[in-house]
């Protein structure tokens, strides 16, 4: 089994897989993963795997958008990712958790991933969540030592607990809300403008959100602002006021302000650490 641990350790530990790396001869690959305190100034660009991808969440939350689809994964939620099904990191905040990819041949059985084409996403709760997250710390540490044994059963047990055929973690609404917000093709708007995007009241958006995610329709908003504007401001030489513009704040001292209450920098000192 090809061991990526030294490689590994030495990669940015945010929510994805480094894309100079080939792993096309690798069977299987963990890290753990903290982007605690860490400023995450864009979207991850789109990767595809050869193998089958996997995000464990112990911590925060990371927004995933693969397959046409945003996957919202917060404490307890595991994501699995068919091989070749191009998937990017549209947000991440303070999480923690762990990565990694497998290829079907180093199961004891592959037959329930033969027809995995789409994403998996589930939620486990309370007990099954704290053994899944010690199940994964204890398959980092095989893979560490290269004991392919262990992590065959484990990687059996671990996907013994997935269920086919689940209701997903997001309500169609939700998701399609989520999905345009981070679409940096398309202008941040207000909820009224995604709430007629979905073709629901804004009541019934801002429930099913709240519900759902655990925060507001105006704080993703806001996520998704910032997400841009730190985009624009590290990759470009717009002028601040343009890129206010750009993320839907016409006021420059106000997007400043918003800047620097979400950051601690304002969007001048911020340019000038990403850029520097």
């Amino acid at each position: 089994m090809t061991n990526f641990a030294t490689k590994s350790a030495t990669m940015p530990q945010k929510p994805h897989w480094k894309p100079d790396l080939d792993y096309s001869s690798s069977r299987f690959y963990i890290r753990r993963m903290n982007t605690t305190n860490t400023s995450g100034t864009d979207e991850i660009p789109v990767a595809k795997l050869p193998l089958i991808g996997f995000i464990y969440i112990t911590k925060g939350e990371v927004l995933v958008e693969a397959d046409g689809s945003s996957y919202l994964c917060q404490p307890g939620h595991i994501l699995i990712i068919p091989a070749q099904c191009p998937f990017s990191i549209r947000y991440y905040h303070d999480a923690a958790g762990y990565t990694g990819a497998f290829h079907t041949s180093v199961l004891s059985d592959s037959k329930p991933l033969l027809f995995l084409t789409s994403p998996i996403h589930q939620a486990f709760w309370f007990d099954e969540a704290v053994f899944m997250a010690e199940l994964f710390k204890m398959i980092l540490a095989a893979f560490e030592k290269s004991d392919d044994v262990f992590i065959q059963k484990a990687l059996d047990l671990f996907l013994s607990r997935i269920k086919s055929g689940q209701p997903p973690v997001l309500p169609p609404a939700v998701n399609v809300f989520l999905e345009s917000a981070f679409d940096p093709q398309r202008p941040i708007g207000n909820i009224t403008g995604y709430a007629q995007t979905v073709g629901i009241s804004d009541n019934y958006l801002s429930r099913q959100v709240k519900q759902s995610t655990g925060h507001s329709v105006g704080a993703w908003i806001d996520k998704a602002r910032l997400v841009r504007a730190k985009k624009l401001l590290a990759g470009t030489s717009l002028p601040i006021i343009d890129i206010a513009s750009a993320v839907g704040l016409d006021d420059q001292s106000y997007f400043a302000r918003f800047f620097k209450r979400e950051t601690g920098q304002t969007p001048s000192e911020f340019r000038k650490t990403m850029q520097g």
